[in-house]
């Protein structure tokens, strides 16, 4: 599975309502409402590298309302509840 994260700067007046496009969209996992440079984040999950543009490009940039993003790709992910359950099987990490 790859993991991408998009930063999306959107028209302010347009937040919720591009906020709920985007999560309806096949592939996306959740989008936040942030502060800071960039208005939403939102995370993508599809099993391929070729399947991102069809999901970013392709859908997510055409949204009414999205002025820019900028896309990160997971390469590895850390997460408290995996460290945990490593832990508890006695993985060494």
């Amino acid at each position: 599975m790859i993991t991408a994260i998009v930063s999306i700067v959107v028209e302010s007046a347009r937040i919720p309502e591009v906020a709920e496009a985007i999560v309806d969209i096949d592939g996306i996992e959740q989008v936040y409402s942030v502060t800071g440079d960039v208005d939403l984040i939102a995370v993508v999950r599809v099993r391929a590298h070729e399947d991102l543009a069809g999901v970013i490009a392709d859908q997510l940039g055409k949204v009414e309302g999205v002025r820019d993003t900028t896309t990160n790709i997971a390469f590895k992910t850390y997460s408290k509840s995996d460290l945990d359950a490593a832990f508890d099987l006695g993985i060494e990490g």
